[in-house]
């Protein structure tokens, strides 16, 4: 009997087959592709595989340099903190840091302030610090054109004096200081604001106990000139640190100010560093007190202005906002807390006032309050002259 042929193997089965294009290496399978093509494709293949995988490691590499890089950095800037405290101590003051910049602190009439005189003092030798007087506003019209013996006679008229004593960066001449300026002069007060040396146009180098002396000399001579007139003392942030320095060597001379106002004011600068946004990276890194709290003190600066409250003899006003990214809210508390049960202070109103943190008044904008002309009036008892 005749066998059947066995029917050959099918040449275009396509069960389970890949697609002929669907990678290199299946090119090699195309049909009627030459030696030398095949060849070819191979090595197009090989070249793009190489070059993807000498990407993917250069990224790589580039990614882990930086990270070392960076790392790197972070473990170096405590040490160097510790052998140059002079960082530490610029990051404290920043008076280096002018904005807003292009600002002529000679003509504060520029910033609005067009019943403002601009003039110097010098507290030492090879020290100068300019000063800017802004009259009540109810004096703005016999104000003009009236040179700097004028703006001290007037001083000793019915009015009264606040010594505003501003934070660390910036001028006499910010913005937020600028604001603060005409509201208080709005309510009838003079307003005596100047910038310590290293700051603004002053000369000098800056320090705790010449900022603290050049806020003195400027009381001095507002003193001299203001007659029987009250002169408050308004401290702001860093400035609050000034302002409780100044107070305190004010009463153990027995020439205490009518008032001390604190706006965002903190405890001590050790406290308020290591509550600072900028230690945050750095407040569980092992030896943080040694490498920046202690570069600090051994620099000369303390601000303590929980001591110091201790030994204060005037009435004296706190403000802080709840909201405060700065100088965070619970310090401004615990300092009223440490200065209401002071014996110094038990013959003198001592008041709190906080701002709620949906007002949005955080570190320097309580001059936008609509309740600070009243808080104002209450506290020093001083009305709000007719215009």
């Amino acid at each position: 009997m005749r066998k059947r042929a066995e029917p050959g193997p099918r040449e275009h089965d396509g069960f389970g087959a890949a697609p002929l294009d669907r990678d290199c290496r299946l090119k090699r399978l195309r049909i009627g592709g030459s030696k030398g093509t095949q060849g070819h494709s191979n090595q197009d293949c090989d070249t793009k595989g190489m070059k993807r995988l000498s990407r993917r490691y250069g990224l790589w590499s580039r990614l882990r340099m930086c990270l070392i890089f960076l790392v790197g950095l972070y473990i170096a800037i405590p040490f160097l903190v510790k052998i140059c405290p002079a960082i530490q101590t610029q990051l404290v003051f920043l008076n280096l840091v002018r904005f807003p910049y292009f600002i002529d602190l000679k003509r504060p009439q520029d910033q609005g302030l067009n019943h403002t005189c601009n003039f110097y003092l010098q507290p030492e030798e090879d020290v100068t610090i300019g000063v800017w007087h802004t009259l009540p506003a109810v004096l703005w019209k016999d104000a003009q054109g009236k040179d700097l013996a004028w703006y001290e006679d007037v001083m000793s008229t019915n009015y009264p004096v606040i010594l505003y004593l501003h934070g660390n960066a910036g001028t006499r001449g910010g913005d937020h200081r600028v604001q603060l300026y005409k509201v208080l002069s709005s309510m009838g007060f003079h307003v005596i604001s100047f910038d310590y040396r290293g700051w603004g146009d002053s000369v000098g180098s800056p320090s705790e106990s010449g900022m603290t002396y050049d806020a003195l000399h400027v009381f001095d001579w507002i003193k001299a000139r203001s007659g029987d007139n009250p002169v408050y003392i308004w401290g702001h942030s860093l400035g609050t640190g000034v302002a409780t320095n100044l107070v305190r060597r004010l009463c153990e001379r027995e020439t205490p100010p009518d008032a001390l106002i604190l706006e965002s004011p903190f405890t001590n600068i050790r406290e308020e560093a290591k509550s600072h946004p900028f230690s945050v990276i750095y407040r569980y890194f092992p030896g943080f007190d040694w490498f920046f709290l202690d570069t600090i003190t051994s620099s000369g600066i303390k601000f303590a202005n929980d001591e110091n409250v201790k030994y204060i003899s005037c009435p004296l006003l706190i403000m802080h906002a709840e909201d405060d990214p700065v100088i965070p809210f619970h310090l401004g508390r615990k300092l009223y807390n440490i200065a209401a049960p002071a014996r110094n202070l038990r013959d003198f109103k001592v008041q709190f006032v906080p701002f709620h943190k949906d007002l949005g008044y955080r570190h320097k904008y309580i001059f936008r309050s609509p309740e600070l002309r009243q808080i104002l009036r209450e506290f020093l008892g001083s009305p709000e002259p007719q215009q």
